[in-house]
Formats: C-alpha cells, sequence, structure tokens
C-alpha cells in the first residue's frame, strides 16, 4: 500500500516543476516531428483544418495501473479569434481515466490528437472533458492523401492517434479524460494562468523548449483552412 501511495504522489506532484514541463514540451517536439514524417500519417487536409494539436509523449502502462494517470502533454492551437493564424503558445494537459491502460503495451507510446473544430476547441480550453461524452471523439484515419472527409471524421471534435513499437495507427480514447494541467502551467510560465488565457494570447509569449514543437507545427501546416 505504501508503494501504491508513494507512486500516487509522485504522479501528482508531476505538475509542479517547471524543468519537467520543459523536458515534455521538447519530448512533444521530438515526437510530432517523427511523427510528421512517416510516409503514412496524418491526412494534411485533417491538419490543414484542426484548431488544435495536442502531443502526449511517453505513456507507460506502469502510469496507469499504479498512478491512475495516463500522461501529461502539451496542446497547441492556432492563433486568432477563429483559430486560423500561426501555431501559438502551448498549454500544458493532462490525461486520465478510460479504457486506455489495457491498450497499452510495456513499451511507451504516444498520442497525438487533433481538436477539429471550435466546440472542442473551447470545451478543452475551460475544464476536464470526457472523450465520447463531453467531446465527441473518432480513431483518426492516416494516409497524407487518405480520404478524410467522411461523416464520422467530420462530426468529432476530436481525432485520435498513438504511436508505439514504430507502428502509427488511429486509436480509441473513449472513456477517456482530457483537460488543462493548470499546476504544470503555472510551473512553466511563472504565475498562475487560464489554460485559454495562453492560447489566445497575445501573452504569454511560448518558452523556447516549445519552440520545435510549434516549428513543425508550422512547417507542415501553416495556416487553418476553411472547411
Amino acid at each position: 500500500m505504501s508503494f501504491l501511495l508513494l507512486w500516487t504522489a509522485v504522479f501528482a506532484s508531476e505538475g509542479g516543476d517547471r524543468k519537467k514541463q520543459e523536458e515534455r514540451l521538447q519530448n512533444s517536439g521530438t515526437v510530432i516531428a517523427e511523427v510528421l514524417n512517416i510516409p503514412d500519417n496524418i491526412p494534411q487536409d485533417l491538419l490543414d483544418k484542426s484548431k488544435c494539436a495536442i502531443v502526449i509523449p511517453s505513456v507507460l502502462k506502469a502510469a496507469f495501473i499504479v498512478g491512475g494517470t495516463y500522461g501529461r502533454g502539451a496542446m497547441v492551437c492556432r492563433s486568432g479569434e477563429d483559430f486560423t493564424g500561426a501555431w501559438g503558445a502551448p498549454s500544458m494537459v493532462a490525461m486520465e481515466g478510460g479504457s486506455l491502460g489495457f491498450q497499452l503495451g510495456a513499451e511507451a507510446t504516444d498520442f497525438v490528437l487533433l481538436v477539429t473544430n471550435e466546440r472542442g476547441a473551447s470545451s478543452l480550453l475551460h475544464s476536464k472533458v470526457k472523450i465520447g461524452g463531453d467531446v465527441s471523439g473518432a480513431i483518426g484515419p492516416v494516409g497524407r492523401t487518405a480520404e478524410a472527409d467522411t461523416d464520422a471524421y467530420m462530426r468529432a471534435d476530436i481525432l485520435t492517434y498513438s504511436r508505439a513499437r514504430g507502428l502509427f495507427a488511429g486509436i480509441s480514447l473513449e472513456g477517456a479524460y482530457l483537460g488543462p494541467d493548470n499546476d504544470a502551467n503555472e510551473a512553466l510560465y511563472g504565475r498562475k494562468i487560464e489554460a485559454r488565457e495562453i492560447v489566445r494570447g497575445p501573452e504569454p509569449k511560448a518558452p523556447q523548449a516549445a519552440e520545435r514543437l510549434i516549428s513543425e507545427l508550422d512547417k507542415a501546416s501553416p495556416i487553418r483552412k476553411s472547411e
């Protein structure tokens, strides 16, 4: 029991260390760079129409078994009132719950989520949401030129992907909870700050640790296309 309490305490305290948040941002940048260089990755049309991208790197099954928390990462949204501008400063996020633990293997799994519409983006900027409950989710299609305009993809608020053992594919995150990591944002930006304030700007500026994450998204999809 003491071991379980120790691990729970470790996971609960992870949000408050600035260095950890900077490492998460750097790891998120590495993940998105590698994912976007996979030949059959996210369809270009879906990436171009997305309002936000979420990267949660290196989630281990041990986190589910012991700590009850799947992982923490970063959400980067496009700037501007209608989310059509360049990618802006990251807000840290946390994901937990659902049946994801049964889908994880012994190796680390990276998750990439696309927020496809304003409803999904606004919900995530204000509170923790349940995928498949508060917001709709769908398994993301793969292939840069894949047909991605079906009703299922167009109606979903969030499209979900995973990468493990070198395989990148869509995955169901139905039942998982996702929301702002307020402690992590405070540690990263040096003050209490709401996720919406970070994303909607114009301040704060993105930390240097997020440079690769933002630049890779800018390079892959510099401005959002209309529906």
